[in-house]
């Protein structure tokens, strides 16, 4: 979305997400915050949702499907049956998306991992731990600074020079497993792990060992 706007990714999350970048923003008349008039003013880089839509990515511990929404009230879109999901997601260049995806997605055991070595769970009760963890990672307002957060969602933070979206999410995701083996604050790591999985579409829960 950054590149397609034609700014920095720390701007883009500003302009067009709330809840610290995990979720696209709309405006009260609840239209997109990308739109400029009736059309997408970052098509090009427009996230995977939109590209999935009319179809939603639903998922149920390992196992993923895609399911049929219902259309947005007010869309004058085209919703055929005609053709294969396969072929749908070939017309939408959705397989990078779904590669970065689980890219993303082996971070969840580094980030358990660093919990495990910071946190002694002997001491201190695990569900207390991760329902603050939970917490801090929904807040909109009044929530912590969190670094690892704010990185998950400004890749340029790391001065990413890449050719290519592959190549830049393997840098992202090297740059984040450094700052996760950084980190010593221990809530601070479990609500960015929360904030990761949700992103990716998992539940909360599934973050914790």
């Amino acid at each position: 979305m950054a590149r397609a706007a034609g700014v920095s990714t720390s701007a883009a999350v500003r302009r067009f997400t709330i809840r610290r970048g995990s979720i696209l923003r709309f405006k009260d008349d609840g239209r997109c915050g990308a739109l400029k008039g009736v059309r997408c003013s970052v098509h090009a880089g427009r996230p995977l949702a939109c590209r999935l839509y009319p179809l939603g990515l639903e998922r149920d511990g390992d196992t993923e499907r895609f399911v049929t929404l219902e259309p947005a009230v007010g869309s004058l879109g085209v919703y055929g049956i005609d053709g294969t999901v396969d072929e749908f997601l070939a017309t939408q260049e959705v397989g990078a998306h779904l590669a970065a995806m689980a890219r993303y997605a082996m971070l969840i055991p580094v980030f358990r991992g660093r919990i495990a070595e910071l946190v002694d769970f002997e001491r201190f009760e695990p569900r207390e731990f991760w329902r603050r963890a939970r917490r801090e990672a929904m807040a909109e307002s009044n929530c912590d600074p969190n670094r690892l957060i704010e990185a998950l969602f400004d890749a340029d933070r790391f001065e990413l020079n890449c050719i290519d979206v592959e190549a830049m999410v393997d840098s992202h995701v090297r740059g984040l497993v450094g700052l996760i083996e950084h980190c010593n604050d221990a809530p601070t790591i479990a609500a960015a792990a929360v904030m990761l999985a949700t992103s990716l579409g998992y539940l909360p829960d599934e973050v914790m060992p």
